[in-house]
């Protein structure tokens, strides 16, 4: 009688220390092919056209699955950022701290089909370069995003980490000189970011890494991100669109 008692109990145990943990490791995700612009409820939306350039909408037009796919477009230049940030903006920002349960903790997957139409070229009178940036993830809970870890586009065409390891900075452990991205094309970008000590983070273009950096001087936390259309001032005209949008938390490589 004892025995079975005793026995009884320790599955008892055993049961509670495994939902227990199992509680503990759980993974959050934030998913959207751009069905709705309920998907963004609550978050910050870049006004429809911003500085009188920048314009997004979810579109029919081009997509990669479902009906809609989100569309962003510039028609016109804005003055170079000198007093103030003029880049072209046209996104939705994925605001995780305003959620139920906070900011995701890292490392995360994020995958993102883009298909882009933008032409990028170099300064002539050395000034600032084109770029085109597909993502940028913050670590900062406030409206100052003062900490970013960016994936960029250079005016050679090569997808890139940027602000790594630390914020104005670009080094890295691998950047490919060889793979350049291809435009008016759905392409897959899987990006990995770990902002734990001795962090860093991956980009995949379509399968294959693009771009490899460590990261430095940042929370262990991803706050916000945003994608769509954010580039160069100086850019008179592009289109960009996004769909199948996946940020996941998940275990360290």
């Amino acid at each position: 009688m004892s025995q079975k008692i005793i026995v009884f109990t320790m599955s008892c145990l055993v049961v509670l220390f495994c939902s227990c943990n199992k509680k503990s490791i759980e993974k959050r995700s934030f998913t959207s092919s751009f069905e709705s612009v309920d998907d963004f409820a609550g978050f910050y939306l870049t006004p429809q056209g911003h500085k009188g350039t920048s314009y997004h909408e979810l579109s029919d037009s081009i997509v990669h699955s479902g009906n809609f796919s989100h569309k962003a477009w510039i028609d016109g230049a804005n003055s170079p950022s000198i007093d103030e940030n003029n880049n072209h903006r046209g996104y939705p920002a994925i605001q995780l701290q305003k959620t139920v349960d906070g900011a995701f903790t890292s490392p995360c997957y994020i995958t993102l089909w883009v298909y882009l139409d933008i032409e990028l070229q170099a300064s002539p009178d050395g000034g600032e370069d084109d770029w085109f940036s597909f993502a940028t993830f913050s670590d900062d809970e406030s409206d100052n995003w003062k900490r970013t870890v960016l994936v960029n586009l250079s005016h050679d065409g090569f997808v890139h980490l940027q602000n790594v390891p630390k914020q104005g900075v670009q080094v890295h452990e691998f950047q490919t000189k060889s793979i350049t991205f291809p435009q008016k094309e759905w392409v897959e970008l899987k990006m990995y970011i770990d902002f734990t000590n001795k962090g860093y983070a991956k980009v995949w273009q379509n399968g294959t890494l693009v771009s490899h950096a460590k990261i430095d001087k940042i929370k262990n936390r991803l706050a916000q991100a945003h994608f769509g259309m954010y580039c160069s001032p100086q850019l008179t005209k592009g289109v960009v669109y996004n769909d199948d949008l996946s940020i996941e938390m998940v275990d360290s490589e």
